[in-house]
């Protein structure tokens, strides 16, 4: 009787383990295992012997240091990193701007068909990145968008939205329109979770819908506000897709535009992971740093506000 209930027992206490086990095994083989290589790979590089020909003439060895010195002294790198940083001055506001606007008009008791308007708003998210790239990568083109037929037509002038300035202007749109609809879904889903009792108070005391929601409605859903701004952050840095199908179109996007475009060319353009496996290194920390920053700043005033 003594063993049969230690084998319960201990059969108990191991069941959280076992259903962990396959998540666990998962988030080593995808996650764990790709991030510990690459430290490896970016702490090492190829020592070339004589010509290079034969078996034993490329070898490798420890680097220390030097893929991340070459990394960080990278002038294309550091533009490409300036260059998200513009394009992420544009996207993160507007993108999260629109996503609060519409969470508080569809949580208005004025607006109708909510569930289509709600549905439409999040229907793009769901579109591909590159997909929803190609299609507004078209409608920038000159000679087959039908905005530059109607703006011809018009005798209005036609800006060249793939070339200089407004091609920052022409990626961000591609973003906004892409994430604003998951941002509103989880602002207004915070919305949804207020108590009733809450406006109905507001509303005896004389509030406008106005005043309700500057003063009631932003301030509860400040959760959800920081999560999307925290989502918006690292999506920024990562930007990939809208760049790398925009490049075929026009001159002006090179293949460093962007970082993590660096990275690819590097690695697989130019054979160099070594170096490549570094600055992928350096823009997880920056990412981290930053996301790790905010999220920091962001409770240290929920703290402050808490305690008034």
């Amino acid at each position: 009787m003594k063993s049969t209930a230690r084998r319960q027992s201990y059969g108990v206490k191991a069941a959280p383990y076992a259903f962990l086990l396959p998540a666990t095994l998962l988030f080593a083989l995808f996650f764990a295992l790709p991030i510990g290589y690459a430290l490896w790979l970016s702490f090492h590089k190829v020592k070339v012997s004589g010509l290079g020909l034969g078996s034993g003439a490329r070898k490798e060895v420890w680097a220390g240091l030097e893929n991340y010195t070459d990394a960080l002294t990278d002038s294309e790198l550091v533009n490409g990193a300036l260059r998200v940083l513009g394009y992420g001055c544009i996207v993160v506001p507007v993108m999260l701007g629109l996503a609060l606007l519409f969470a508080l008009m569809l949580d208005s008791e004025k607006v109708r068909l909510t569930p289509f308007t709600r549905l439409a708003i999040f229907l793009p998210y769901a579109i591909p990145g590159v997909v929803a790239a190609l299609l507004w990568g078209f409608l920038y083109l000159p000679d087959v968008s039908p905005f530059y037929f109607v703006l011809d037509k018009l005798g209005l002038p036609q800006p060249d939205l793939l070339d200089g300035g407004p091609l920052y202007l022409a990626l961000s749109n591609i973003a906004v329109w892409g994430g604003t609809g998951f941002n509103m879904i989880v602002i207004y889903t915070s919305l949804q979770a207020i108590p009733a009792e809450v406006y109905e108070a507001a509303k005896l005391d004389g509030a406008t819908p106005l005043q309700i929601a500057l003063r009631i409605k932003i301030p509860m859903v400040a959760p959800s506000l920081v999560l999307t701004f925290f989502f918006s952050i690292i999506a920024t840095l990562q930007v990939y897709n809208e760049p790398t199908t925009l490049k075929p179109l026009t001159n002006s996007v090179s293949t460093t535009w962007s970082p993590l475009m660096k990275v690819y060319r590097d690695a697989f353009g130019d054979g160099d992971i070594y170096g490549a496996a570094a600055q992928a290194v350096i823009i997880a920390f920056a990412t981290l740093l930053l996301s790790f920053g905010f999220l920091r700043a962001a409770n240290r005033r929920q703290k402050q506000e808490a305690a008034r």
